[in-house]
């Protein structure tokens, strides 16, 4: 008859209240991930983030794909669920498919140590 070798997915039982999901469908199963993939879509519609157009002819459908992260507080413990949903945006091109980008912000304490590290390349004492 052969050798028979089960599939190493199947015979690992996932407990997803410790371990992020490796699929939406996945995810949908659990009641944790499924708040976290919701807030995650209320939020993207709450804030504009974009806008229904109707396809051009010419054009491909760009894809998305939800990634899944624990988030853990001081103690290691896990705090909460987090969901994003994110484009696969190297299929886009500039001024076809978007027309702007974002750039991060960057936080007082790294422009404070930028500054520290440009006035010790010039020269001076930073204190």
């Amino acid at each position: 008859m052969g050798i028979f070798k089960p599939k190493a997915w199947l015979s690992v039982v996932t407990d997803l209240d410790k371990a992020e999901p490796s699929s939406y469908k996945e995810a949908l199963l659990h009641p944790k991930w499924h708040c976290a993939m919701l807030d995650e879509y209320k939020a993207l519609i709450r804030n504009n983030t974009w806008s229904l157009m109707p396809l051009p002819q010419d054009r491909k459908v760009i894809g998305t794909k939800w990634v899944f992260r624990l988030k853990h507080n001081q103690l290691g413990e896990i705090d909460h669920f987090k969901a994003r949903l994110v484009i696969q945006g190297f299929s886009q091109d500039y001024g076809i498919d978007y027309f702007e980008t974002f750039s991060p912000v960057v936080k007082l304490p790294q422009f404070g140590f930028l500054i520290h590290c440009r006035i010790k390349q010039l020269g001076h004492s930073a204190t």
